[in-house]
């Protein structure tokens, strides 16, 4: 392999490559330190790249490194150039003892970082050129291409004590033992629900789930307004109603009117005044809604950092999971989920915000008439195991709609909780507001 690198003038910095190398072979557990930064495609020159490959092998079979291991590795693979071992020697000569090794990673890191970024760009020139794709296929892979370039970037490695993570919490001791009442998260539009999640956590992915027509989008807006009500910022994706559906649903639940009548236009007068007050209590509220169906992950990551250029974001609402998809091609339905759910877990921690996700369960649980379980979200990659919460919406009365005692029971049951208890609550759906709100006093938990 030619050293494309040199020849094309790119950037690099062979001085701080020698010198990462020579203090691998000064002092071998320095290899645990350069692994967890640099691959040997971070290093621009060829014969760099088989060295330090070498090195990994050799301490992948517990070997120790040194200029005699790594020529003879070299030697084995016929990688052994006629200068080799007088290279290897020349590569930690007269280096200090203590050499600035996280400042050599650094530099060599941040020049195949820029490297990386101008083939990347060079490769969608290329592509825009042979206009063999159209331009939202190649935008969204471009996107995705940046956002894994800048996640390299970010610092590995940051081990802290107990008392640094107290130090550094926001408020200090103080607001660490004696966080707000009710968390330290985000409240709900439930307090029944806010106590056992202790709110919406940063970082968090929250899964809401339930069959269709069990009330989903309902709740999810229904959270995206207590949260901008109170202040917080909210980007509500819909790839599913038009935003316009979805403000009509918010006015009718904010407002106690029938969203039939709000729907088809048939206000009375006192109803109109009604809606009117409620337009004008949310028009202001820092939710903002997007239903232009940007269904990959590099388009919502792509559209959330616009709205994080302006506003501040403290949570997301995507709905929903079965309409997303991945950028490329996938084995299965099953692996694109699973890679879904990774991206929006890393997406969460990445922006530091709750990402409320909204999903569709298999047929069982509706087939068998009976409460959703975690066993349900099995056709929906490992979503089980990415969310910090799983909330199931159950309505009894959409498997039995002959019984009118059951019109409005519900229940909202959390399935999962990574830090906190399970259990279910039981809730009213008020089918006019479409909107579900507590039932006070008559909540089951269990640990």
């Amino acid at each position: 392999m030619k050293d494309l690198a040199l020849e094309n003038g790119l950037p690099t910095n062979l001085d701080a490559e020698r010198l990462v190398l020579g203090a691998v072979l000064m002092d071998d557990t320095n290899l645990e330190i350069v692994s967890q930064i640099l691959e040997a495609d971070d290093f621009a020159l060829e014969r760099h790249r088989r060295i330090f490959r070498r090195m990994q092998d050799l301490r992948q079979c517990g070997e120790r490194i040194d200029r005699v291991t790594v020529a003879n590795e070299l030697r084995k693979h016929g990688e052994l150039e006629h200068d080799g071992v007088g290279y290897l020697c020349s590569l930690d000569e007269g280096m200090p003892r203590l050499a600035n090794l996280d400042g050599y990673v650094r530099i060599v890191g941040e020049k195949s970082t820029l490297r990386r970024t101008i083939f990347a760009a060079e490769n969608l020139k290329n592509r825009c050129l042979q206009a063999e794709d159209n331009s939202t296929e190649i935008l969204a892979d471009a996107e995705a291409l940046l956002a894994r370039l800048g996640e390299r970037r970010q610092a590995h490695g940051e081990w802290l004590n107990p008392g640094d993570v107290i130090s550094a919490y926001p408020g200090g001791m103080n607001s660490f033992f004696a966080p707000t009442r009710g968390g330290s998260g985000v409240e709900t539009p439930w307090p029944s629900l806010t106590g056992p999640l202790c709110g919406l956590q940063k970082g968090d992915l929250v899964l809401i789930a339930g069959r269709p027509s069990m009330g989903k989008s309902i709740a999810g807006m229904q959270i995206a307004h207590c949260v901008a009500k109170s202040g917080h910022g909210v980007g509500f994706f819909s790839l599913e109603m038009t935003k316009d559906s979805l403000v009509r649903r918010l006015i009718a639940a904010v407002g106690t009117i029938d969203a039939q009548k709000l729907r088809s236009g048939t206000l009375d007068a006192e109803e109109r005044m009604r809606a009117a007050r409620a337009a004008s209590e949310i028009r202001d509220l820092p939710l903002w809604i997007d239903d232009t169906r940007a269904r990959t992950i590099p388009a919502v990551t792509s559209a959330l950092r616009k709205l994080q250029a302006v506003h501040t974001v403290r949570i997301l609402v995507l709905d929903h999971l079965q309409l997303m998809r991945c950028v490329g091609r996938s084995e299965s339905r099953h692996q694109e989920l699973s890679e879904i759910s990774h991206s929006l877990k890393h997406l969460a921690g990445e922006f530091g915000i709750t990402v409320v996700l909204l999903s569709q369960l298999n047929r069982d649980c509706e087939r068998e008439k009976r409460r959703p379980q975690l066993a349900d979200l099995k056709e929906t990659g490992s979503l089980e195991e990415d969310a910090d919460v799983v909330l199931f919406i159950h309505r009894p009365e959409q498997y039995n709609r002959q019984d009118q005692s059951l019109r409005g029971a519900a229940e909202f049951i959390i399935g999962k909780q990574r830090n906190g208890p399970t259990g279910k609550l039981n809730m009213r759906f008020q089918h006019e507001y479409q909107r579900f709100v507590s039932c006070i006093g008559n909540v089951e938990a269990s640990e």
